[in-house]
């Protein structure tokens, strides 16, 4: 099963290299259901895998000139600043059974990946929608900050990230393109860099706060993912991201119902 996580791990850096998101959202399952970490675990591990992996994307966009690192500033900031502190002070003082209803006890673990199944359902609807040409700007489009709305939403995917470990990419990208009208290959390049940057600092919350952490599984994960993104980037040239990003939308939503009937009914 180990391996078979291992070579999965391609694809989380695939989804990033090809569409700028999906790599948590397909991290966590694979970290629970594949390796066995424990779901508590698997966030914390996920925003490493997720960090680094981005950030090799990130380098590879800046390189091209697809990276606006004024937005990385403006968005950056107050995510990082949420997702540490949700990391160091707030998932830990969750309790560790939240509410029993009968029999069944909605744990610490369950209530994450219910939240994070809950995620995934929204992401999945924001790749399956059709995309309005109408509201995605040209690439010598000028840009303008809509700095209140940036910073808050910012703040919201900071906190996202911090209890679920998931990247936001797919709250991040709409976000660049419709309140900074930043052209979509700049959005998704922008993204990498702001997925890197909060989703490591995050972990370092984790590393502070005394969790143990499995550094051989980590280490192996995330050089399988750095490989994969290499790939996501190649492929990214050669097939249009708007149908991959499609069907990826309909296998996050399958995924996202799997683990809600999984965590509810079959624990």
């Amino acid at each position: 099963m180990e391996i078979l996580g291992y070579i999965l791990a391609a694809l989380v850096g695939i989804s990033l290299g090809l569409i700028g998101s999906g790599g948590s959202i397909l991290t966590v399952p694979i970290l629970v259901y594949i390796m066995g970490v424990n779901p508590v675990s698997a966030t914390a591990y996920s925003l490493f895998i997720v960090g680094t992996t981005a950030l090799v994307g990130g380098i590879q966009n800046a390189m091209a000139g697809k990276v606006d690192f004024k937005t990385v500033l403006i968005f950056g900031v107050p995510s990082i600043a949420a997702v540490y502190i949700t990391r160091m002070w707030i998932v830990p003082i969750i309790p560790q059974e939240i509410i029993t209803l009968g029999s069944f006890a909605i744990t610490k673990p369950i209530a994450l990946m219910l939240l994070f199944a809950l995620v995934m359902l929204m992401a999945s609807y924001s790749m399956i929608k059709p995309s309005k040409t109408t509201e995605i700007p040209a690439e010598d489009t000028p840009m303008t900050y809509n700095y209140p709305m940036i910073l808050m939403e910012g703040t919201v995917v900071g906190i996202l990230t911090g209890l679920v470990g998931a990247g936001g990419g797919f709250l991040i990208i709409p976000a660049l393109v419709l309140l900074a009208k930043m052209p979509m290959k700049l959005a998704v390049g922008t993204s990498l860099f702001i997925i890197a940057a909060k989703s490591l600092i995050g972990f370092i919350g984790d590393v502070q706060g005394g969790n143990a952490i499995d550094w051989n599984l980590l280490a192996i994960f995330t050089a399988a993912a750095v490989s994969g993104i290499f790939v996501g980037i190649y492929l990214s040239k050669k097939i249009a991201a708007t149908k991959l990003k499609t069907g990826f939308g309909w296998f996050v939503l399958v995924m996202g119902i799997y683990i809600i009937v999984k965590e509810i009914f079959f624990k």
